[in-house]
């Protein structure tokens, strides 16, 4: 609030004095800025109201009421007392305070008002002006751009025409230029149509050496020219410079300047020659650039490429041979070959980075001349040298293995495709321009390549001929070192382990195998191709182990032949003497070992033949496949022809089974024929307790059975061992049957018979053979006829009928058959 106009102070109000006697003046800015309603209400009442902001501050700790009155004390006195006294004695005075401040405000608003109005009319017209000024600024810019459009416009076509006489200066100077050029070029080649063969009154710009180039460059166009002119006129070059005499055209300026050129050229090469023996290559790349006017050059590029020493140098090359092949050509090793090769290729490398150093600061293109340069290095330097590395053997006459047989040839092939092509990719690094390096290599091999598998099959036959020479004769060494005292049947025991199936023996042509697979895989490039040599060479290695395998298996079967024809040497007749008899007993025994010792054989000769077969599956698994499913087809061919290679191998062990069980059976029989008697199974009542242990001849089969088919139990597996073991038990259940109806029982023998049994059974029980461990169990039961009385056998088979077909053989057997007449009592159970 401001002071009265007239300067007096406001008078102060107290409680008891009436409302203000002068009006009270409100200021505008007070409203401006930072405007608070509690300062403004606060100045207002400041004067009436002294202990206003003491009250304030008080009212901020007590417990005051929501209209903001005091809270009055809680006695009854206090209360009574707030009610006789107002509380705001001064609200007289502050409501005519107020009644006063709100004229004040209104007046200060129309003042605002009439402040706004006369702004709001101001600003209109200030903004008419502005709008005027603005429309004329737009009308002089538009009338600027449109006198700029105008100067463009001038501005381009004064452009144009400057460039039009430009162009025709321009083209009047080029032809000038030309028609002076014309004009030299026609006095030269007048001076050359003057007289054929006569080149000694020329200009002497065409002798003098310094002028050499420019004497080639107009050389080149008049006879271009005077060329082009014959051939417009139909007559063939060649016949108008033999009838230049009869014709006074321009055939005689084309046959001097024929001369002309071919003179000059030759002076160039020999200028190009000498500076190349000084190594002046400034002087060799003036006269490149000159000579690349002739023919494109072609001749300065083949002359320099012909005349480098590697290519005409003999000692370098007989230098190559010897560093490659050494002293002693015929027996050069592959590995000392490699050596070589990577000693006389990097040599070349070098040298003909060397060259391309020289190369690329003579001739304008260096790349042409790099690729004649690379391509006469693998052409001359490097074909020399593989025809004398690699000479290819008749495969009718196939080379001894003593000379390295074709196992040489091929490797000595390998290693040079190897590092042949490692120089290429080298060569490739230098620079040979379009030269197609890697086709131009296999072109060098292609001769070698066309007829390759069917070497690396020969050579694979001739390794396996070798193989089986060397253990023929190992075993033919074997058996003359052997004692000479050793009986026939150990003699044949001796001869067929020598001759045993060896996994290592798989194992090397698995090895020989794979280092034919390694030579497709560098030869042949293309997925079709090399599936088709890897099939091949693979197939080489199916019909090796299977021949391998079927004849280890069919000298195997041999031996078991052999044993089982001793045995039928040794079998007599009932009516012989007493001394014949232990002498056949002893060649039995003899034979039986034999039997046995083959049998092992053959054992061992089947677990080899299942490693060597599991050798050539992983092998296929791991090598062979993954290079035949890219081609379709060729891995199922693969897979087809794997099983039938295998077929013989197969069809040899299954022969050779069946022989093993014949003489397991054939010993089984001698055994018991040997070793059981008649009163195993028919003790005398002789008043002592019955034997219950096992007979000798049960005890002995079943000692042999465990002794022999040990090697059974490691050979098989699988199927084929379960289906082995399973007939052997179904054979022995047969001539246990059989041997048994030769002999009588009483009850004494029946319990014997069943621990024999029992004790069958339990061995067989090692063969997991279900079927078979059936039929011991029901032998068990059936034992039973000889021990029950006759009066309960009826009810035995109640229990087990399907014993009965047995069992009607085995109640004839009791030895109280006839006095118990179990025949006639039984015969309602048998009908």
């Amino acid at each position: 609030m401001r002071e009265p106009r007239d300067g007096a102070t406001k008078p102060s109000k107290t409680a008891s004095s009436p409302a203000p006697s002068f009006p009270l003046i409100l200021d505008i800015d007070d409203f401006k800025g930072d405007f608070s309603f509690d300062a403004l209400f606060g100045n207002l009442v400041g004067e009436l109201l002294p202990s206003f902001k003491l009250e304030d501050a008080e009212l901020d700790g007590a417990d005051a009421l929501p209209n903001g009155h005091m809270r009055a004390p809680s006695d009854a006195s206090k209360y009574s007392q707030v009610l006789v006294s107002p509380l705001f004695p001064e609200v007289e005075k502050l409501l005519s305070l107020f009644k006063d401040s709100c004229k004040e405000l209104l007046e200060l608003r129309k003042q605002i008002d009439g402040r706004l109005y006369n702004l709001k009319k101001d600003v209109s017209v200030q903004d008419s002006k502005h709008r005027k000024t603005l429309a004329e600024l737009e009308k002089g810019v538009d009338g600027l751009f449109d006198s700029f459009a105008r100067l463009d416009s001038r501005i381009s076509s004064v452009g144009q025409t400057a460039a039009k006489i430009g162009d025709h200066l321009q083209s009047a100077d080029a032809q000038r230029e030309t028609a002076s050029q014309t004009i030299e070029l026609i006095k030269y080649l007048m001076e050359f149509n003057s007289s054929p063969g006569d080149l000694m009154e020329l200009s002497p710009l065409f002798s003098d050496d310094s002028r050499v180039a420019e004497a080639a460059s107009i050389a080149q166009k008049l006879r271009s020219f005077a060329e082009e002119d014959i051939g417009r006129h139909g007559i063939p070059v060649p016949s108008a410079m033999g009838n230049a005499t009869a014709s006074r055209g321009l055939e005689v300026a084309v046959a001097n300047l024929q001369d002309y050129c071919n003179e000059l050229e030759n002076r160039l090469l020999s200028r190009f020659d000498a500076a190349s023996q000084k190594r002046e290559l400034t002087t060799m790349a003036e006269c490149a650039k000159i000579l690349s006017q002739f023919n494109r050059g072609t001749s300065a590029m083949q002359h320099y490429v012909a005349t480098r020493p590697m290519f005409i140098d003999v000692e370098i090359m007989n230098a190559d041979t010897k560093l490659v092949l050494g002293d002693q050509a015929a027996q050069a090793s592959p590995s000392n070959v490699a050596r070589g090769l990577s000693s006389l290729y990097k040599e070349i490398t070098d040298t003909v980075r060397k060259e391309a150093a020289t190369i690329t600061a003579v001739f304008p293109s260096p790349s042409e001349v790099m690729s004649i340069l690379v391509q006469r290095v693998l052409e001359q330097r490097i074909t020399a040298l593989l025809d004398k590395l690699l000479e290819k053997p008749s495969l009718v006459n196939l080379p001894s293995m003593e000379e390295g047989g074709l196992l040489l040839y091929l490797r000595m092939l390998a290693v040079a495709y190897e590092k042949t092509r490692e120089l290429a990719r080298d060569l490739q690094a230098v620079g040979c321009g379009d030269l197609d390096v890697e086709g131009l290599t296999e072109s060098l091999f292609s001769s070698h390549k066309d007829e390759y598998p069917e070497y690396e099959q020969a050579s694979l036959t001739q390794l396996y001929k070798m193989k089986m020479e060397e253990l023929r004769a190992e075993n033919q060494q074997q058996i003359s070192d052997s004692s000479g005292s050793i009986g026939r049947a150990k003699g044949a025991s001796v001869v067929s382990s020598q001759q045993q199936i060896s996994v290592t023996v798989v194992t090397e042509f698995v090895r020989w195998n794979e280092e034919a697979i390694s030579r497709c895989n560098l030869f042949a490039s293309q997925p079709a191709t090399l599936a088709t040599h890897v099939k091949a060479v693979f197939t080489c290695l199916l019909d090796q182990v299977s021949q391998y395998i079927a004849d280890g298996l069919e000298r195997a079967r041999d031996s078991l032949t052999e044993a089982a024809n001793l045995r039928e040497r040794f079998v007599l007749g009932t009516s012989v003497t007493r001394r014949v008899a232990a002498a056949a007993a002893s060649a039995a025994e003899a034979a039986a070992a034999a039997g046995e010792s083959s049998f092992r054989s053959f054992m061992i000769a089947v677990q080899r033949s299942g490693s060597s077969v599991a050798i050539i599956q992983q092998y296929f698994a791991n090598s062979i496949s993954r290079l035949l499913l890219p081609v379709d087809g060729a891995h199922a061919a693969a897979c087809e022809e794997m099983a039938q290679a295998m077929s013989s191998a197969e069809a040899a062990a299954y022969k050779g089974l069946q022989q093993c069980i014949e003489t397991v059976m054939a010993e089984v029989e001698r055994l018991l024929s040997a070793e059981q008697k008649a009163t195993d199974y028919r003790s005398p009542d002789d008043g002592m307790a019955p034997d219950h242990r096992a007979t000798s001849a049960c005890t002995r089969v079943v000692a042999y059975l465990s002794r022999v088919l040990e090697s059974a139990f490691t050979a098989l597996e699988g199927l084929n061992k379960q289906a082995f073991l399973t007939e052997l038990g179904n054979r022995l259940h047969k001539v246990l049957l059989n041997h048994w109806q030769k002999y009588t029982f009483n009850p004494s023998g029946g319990l014997r018979l069943k621990r024999d049994i029992t004790e069958y059974g339990e061995y067989l029980r090692s063969f997991n053979a279900p079927s078979v461990d059936e039929k011991f169990e029901l032998l068990g039961i059936m034992a039973n006829v000889f021990i029950v009385a006759p009066e309960s056998l009826a009810t035995l088979f109640e229990g087990t009928p399907s014993i009965r077909k047995d069992a009607q053989r085995f109640i004839q057997l009791r030895d109280d058959y006839k006095a118990a007449k179990l025949a006639s009592k039984l015969s309602s159970l048998w009908s």
